[in-house]
């Protein structure tokens, strides 16, 4: 069974040290069991992949309906993470953690947590959702929000003109961001 651990500063946020078996033929690891995690309640209904060249940076994003869950498949990718819940004890927080290649995780990224990654490589990322895409829960905020002062480590990377519009921490309306209790 691999190792699932708790963030020490996003609480909710769950990292997963994949195990791994191989011989001659290659390697085998299970990356993911609903039972590993917190919500159990959840249902996988959806499985995306994301393909991207190397320094891409996709987000940050968050969900109101939404939870996250990450395996880098190739490459390797640096991933983002801001507590957006204002009854977190975290609340405010990020966190960075370099997966793929040498560092084979799983990330499980809850509800009201703003995530995004840029690509250290060429990277392929597979994330299983809890929810049917819905274009209404799609938010964002910006990726060099000076609020937010997220540690990239990157200082010109391609986005998207979507998350290149996404607004200042600030300028979002507290209707539009997590609610207590979500």
């Amino acid at each position: 069974m691999p190792q699932i651990q708790e963030s020490t500063l996003i609480k909710d946020v769950h990292i997963v040290t994949l195990k791994y078996f191989g011989d001659e033929r290659g390697r085998f690891a299970e990356t993911f069991r609903k039972a590993w995690f917190p919500q159990r309640t959840w249902e996988i209904v959806q499985t995306n992949r994301s393909e991207s060249t190397a320094g891409v940076l996709r987000g940050l994003h968050y969900h109101f309906h939404q939870v996250d869950y990450w395996i880098v498949a190739a490459g390797k990718i640096r991933a983002a993470l801001f507590d957006m819940r204002p009854d977190s004890p975290t609340q405010g927080a990020v966190q960075t953690i370099e997966m793929g290649e040498e560092n084979q995780l799983g990330l499980f990224v809850p509800i009201g947590v703003a995530h995004g990654f840029v690509t250290l490589t060429d990277a392929v990322l597979i994330y299983i959702v809890d929810n049917y895409y819905n274009g209404a829960d799609e938010h964002g905020i910006a990726w060099n929000d000076p609020d937010i002062a997220m540690p990239w480590g990157v200082e010109s990377p391609i986005i998207s003109g979507r998350d290149g519009a996404n607004p200042l921490l600030k300028d979002i309306p507290l209707e539009k961001r997590p609610q207590r209790g979500a």
